[in-house]
């Protein structure tokens, strides 16, 4: 990979699957300069929960470039026909395509894109005479125009969690590999994450097996992902030009409202795991797994026995729950990267730490307007579920390509007749009538 020698119009910091989005469609753009910064040696997706059954929750073809450019090199598609395997893949008639084949997908993009500098730490950026000094470590500075934060988000770790050998984040599992043969092993978290971290205890048998699995959630239930054609018009563009319009109460609502839209268990992990569950209780006569649902973590500590799981029950009861291992499937939370300190005071952020995001996903902070700098992963609040979903990831990265060139390098525009689903009422003024397309009139 080259090195870059003079200023660039876009820096990105971090190359996991949101600015490697940006990276490769900014590669079909001529003329445009960019650079991206990752610490790690290689590029990695969630390195410690990618089992070998995981499956993607969206269609392959939501990949980094597709959406608004199909004919980018970097797709998909393509990587199966360079990786001479597009005949076999259609032929195995895959319903989805497993998080292991996507990650080596975006791996083989990232390898092959000349902006994509890895083992390059981002140690602090400044401003100055209108531009972006990166300081990178081993590396000689890079000067930018403009920036792009994607250094993703961060395990969220409970208060009252002291984590540790036996008390970890799922987001290590796999690296860390807990010794769990014959041990007791609760998952804190009713997620997908928690979901798949309990089937792969499930699955272990024989001496390999665990003495017992506990299940705990805050959810009142274990509850399956929202899914269907309707239920995806909520990550259009549609959709999100009719979000951003929305006040905030409203905003507010929406997000509550379509949670499992999100961030529930997909329907085949969660029919395999009710499968090992029945067949363990009634076909093998085993108690020796336990779900725990409408459960508040109150604190986890170490006991003469092993971890204490403390809870309190929808009904106020205070639970201890005794284990061995503590696996913490508890989610993530929004965090700014350390190298951005010397511009933090002149970044405005949201009360959950993630950065507060304008129009184009420009952060809002008080440098020269042409100088923006990008926040990928930034906007749940702002930009709505779509924000932290892949499927999206394309048509972002085109929006912000757009607003870096100061023009429209890629068509954006929503269907003439709007689309299936009217997400926005008429101008009309308040209290007026509208006429809907269906004649019926509504006050």
């Amino acid at each position: 990979m080259t090195q870059p020698t003079k200023p660039v119009e876009l820096a990105g910091i971090g190359i996991g699957p949101f600015n490697l989005s940006l990276a490769a469609l900014a590669d079909g753009v001529p003329g445009l300069a960019t650079a991206f910064f990752e610490r790690n040696v290689s590029f990695a997706w969630h390195p410690g929960l990618c089992f070998s059954d995981s499956i993607l929750q969206t269609s392959p073809l939501k990949d980094l470039v597709t959406p608004v450019c199909p004919t980018n090199p970097w797709s998909f598609l393509n990587y199966l026909v360079e990786k001479g395997r597009f005949f076999d893949f259609m032929s195995a008639r895959f319903e989805t395509v497993s998080r292991l084949e996507f990650s080596a997908y975006m791996a083989w993009a990232a390898e092959g894109l000349a902006s994509a500098h890895f083992d390059a730490a981002v140690d602090d950026v400044d401003f100055v005479d209108g531009l972006f000094r990166l300081r990178v470590a081993g590396r000689p500075d890079c000067w930018a125009r403009a920036l792009a934060i994607g250094t993703g988000r961060v395990p969220l770790i409970p208060a009252g969690v002291a984590q540790g050998p036996e008390c970890f984040h799922a987001s290590r599992y796999l690296e860390i590999r807990p010794a769990i043969a014959g041990r007791r092993v609760a998952v804190i978290g009713g997620g997908q994450s928690g979901a798949e971290v309990v089937l792969n205890l499930l699955q272990q048998e024989g001496a390999a097996a665990p003495a017992s699995i506990a299940w705990v959630s805050r959810r009142d239930g274990f509850w399956t992902l929202q899914e269907g054609g309707l239920v995806d018009q909520f990550f259009t563009p549609g959709y999100l030009a009719a979000y951003r319009e929305m006040p905030l109460e409203v905003q507010a609502r929406a997000l509550a409202s379509q949670k499992f839209a999100s961030d529930g268990l997909t329907a085949s992990t969660a029919d395999e795991l009710y499968r090992l569950l029945y067949r363990r209780r009634y076909l093998e006569g085993r108690d020796d797994v336990a779900l725990y649902p409408g459960r508040e973590l109150s604190h986890v500590r170490p006991s003469g026995r092993g971890q204490a799981v403390v809870s309190t029950s929808a009904e106020g009861t205070r639970e201890v729950l005794e284990v061995d291992v503590v696996v913490l499937a508890t989610g993530y939370r929004a965090a700014t990267p350390n190298c951005l300190e010397p511009l933090a005071r002149r970044l405005a952020q949201e009360p959950d730490g993630a950065l507060a995001l304008g129009e184009s996903y420009r952060t809002l902070w008080d440098g020269p307007a042409s100088n923006p700098i990008y926040g990928l992963n930034h906007g749940r609040r702002s930009y709505g579920v779509i924000d932290p979903q892949l499927s999206m990831a394309a048509w972002r990265s085109a929006v912000i390509l757009n607003d870096v060139c100061g023009r429209q390098v890629f068509r954006l525009a929503e269907p003439e007749d709007g689309g299936l689903v009217t997400w926005r009422g008429n101008e009309a003024g308040q209290g007026a009538d509208v006429r809907l397309r269906s004649g019926v009139t509504v006050s």
